[in-house]
């Protein structure tokens, strides 16, 4: 086989190959037999019918095609082997002349990975921020316990407080009309954990039972409606019920009976165990993170357009599943970010950063010759196993055919591996600094019926419509 190489912009890569006449004509000839064996030919068996009788019934492209298929991979293979070409795509064939009796010429497309010289990354004294310590976390996770197991009792005789639960009716309006999905009967709230409009909750605080008000409140600026964003709305509001949380008493028989602790001891001990552990997580995330960030200030990397793309259509990609997974509406949400150019031009940035990070991963690994050993890749088969649920074999068994998982597999194992080098061949010094106030969230005027395990992690995720709070 002869092959000529031409690199074009973008890292675009083309490789015009000649495949001798003897071997194109025998994949052909191979390839005309195969589909002769599961074609139905009137007048022969099932891989009896001659070659030019094959040909009439299914057509000379289909028996090309299907040679093809058959001597490109290996011949393919060998080109990028032989040309030493780091590539990021599947190989495209973009144009061929297959005549009988002459060399097989082939045209194939290929993009290879940017070449770079990396900055620093090892040897560095850097600074982690990480937040301080919460003293308090043991009683607030005590009393996170408690509220676990807690009970509700009916409150008759006082005001509603900013630690109650209130079920009332409440119907909103604004510029005079009404708003939709603004109202609701029988509606629960907790006041001091509420994910309503910033001055919603406060204002049913030191209020009685059949009590009706109205409350004025103002929509945040960032909202997600263009019809209330910034806007003055008002609440007719009904309190019907006000609850109040009733924690048990914290003793040794309450823990034995409600964990799997004997004694309150234990639970503090693996309570503690736990923040430690966070904590400890907390401060690696921020070595990685600062490490990272110095590695990429100080490396320069020309990312061509059609990787940022691919980035970008695979980070969209990822929200989609997101949202979908939590009942919203794809449609509605590239709506409310603008359309889908907008929300791909946000995600640009994050897309670029991200192809640096893998790309300086992928050249420490390299550099400083990280490879998967099978140790490696039976400590992460075991991980995933009690992920699942299941047995290494049974993990095997079940996705050890699959080249992508095994590759994807391979590759989450050498990025571990590089992150720990990286950890630990710099020095670093946590400075505790005080989180910055966050920026107020668009809330909900009406929030979904989520249970609290799914609330939390919705509001983690400001990009779909069940998160974007009113």
């Amino acid at each position: 086989m002869e092959t000529t190489l031409t690199k074009e912009k973008d890292n675009v890569v083309i490789l015009n190959m000649t495949i001798p006449a003897n071997e194109a004509e025998s994949a052909y000839n191979l390839a005309a037999n195969r589909i002769s064996q599961y074609v139905n030919i009137n007048g022969f068996r099932k891989g009896k019918a001659p070659k030019s009788v094959v040909e009439r019934h299914v057509g000379v492209d289909r028996i090309q095609q299907e040679a093809l298929d058959m001597l490109l991979p290996r011949y393919i293979s060998q080109a990028i082997t032989e040309n030493k070409l780091d590539t990021i795509t599947q190989p495209a064939l973009t144009a061929y002349n297959f005549e009988p009796g002459q060399n097989l010429e082939v045209t194939i497309q290929v993009e290879t990975r940017p070449e770079f010289s990396i900055g620093t990354y090892k040897g560095m004294e850097l600074k982690a921020e990480i937040a301080p310590e919460d003293k308090d976390a043991m009683n607030k996770a005590l009393d996170n316990f408690l509220t676990q197991h807690s009970s509700l009792e009916l409150v008759l005789d006082r005001p509603s407080n900013d630690t109650d639960i209130v079920v009332f009716d409440f119907d909103g309006t604004c510029n005079g009309e009404k708003i939709q999905g603004g109202s609701a009967k029988g509606y629960s709230l907790d006041l001091g954990h509420s994910n309503f409009i910033p001055g919603f909750a406060e204002q049913l605080v030191g209020h009685n039972i059949k009590d009706e008000f109205t409350i004025d409140v103002k929509f945040p600026d960032e909202y997600h409606d263009e019809k209330l964003k910034g806007q003055d709305a008002k609440f007719d509001i009904k309190i019907n019920e006000i609850k109040q949380r009733v924690l048990p008493e914290l003793t040794d028989e309450f823990v034995k009976k409600s964990s799997r602790f004997a004694t309150v001891d234990e639970l503090k001990a693996d309570i503690q165990s736990f923040l430690d552990n966070q904590r400890e997580s907390s401060k690696k995330i921020s070595a990685e993170n600062a490490v990272f960030k110095s590695i990429v200030d100080s490396t320069s990397i020309d990312i061509p357009q059609s990787m940022i793309d691919r980035e970008v259509r695979a980070i969209a990609g990822d929200y989609q599943q997101r949202i979908s997974a939590q009942g919203g509406n794809w449609a509605q949400f590239l709506e409310n970010q603008g359309g889908e150019v907008k929300f791909a031009q946000t995600l640009s940035e994050e897309a670029k950063l991200r192809i640096k990070n893998s790309l300086i991963l992928d050249k420490i690994s390299k550099e400083e010759n990280i490879t998967v050993e099978q140790a490696d890749l039976s400590g992460k088969l075991s991980q995933l196993s009690a992920a699942y649920g299941i047995t290494p074999e049974q993990l095997v068994k079940q996705f050890g055919q699959n080249p992508s998982f095994v590759n994807s597999l391979s590759q989450q194992i050498v990025n571990d591996k590089v992150r720990n080098f990286l950890l630990e061949n710099n020095k670093f010094e946590y400075v505790e600094v005080e989180p910055a106030a966050k920026k107020e969230d668009t809330k909900e005027t009406k929030p979904k019926r989520k249970s609290s395990k799914k609330a939390e992690k919705a509001e983690k995720t400001e990009e779909t419509e069940e998160t974007e709070e009113k």
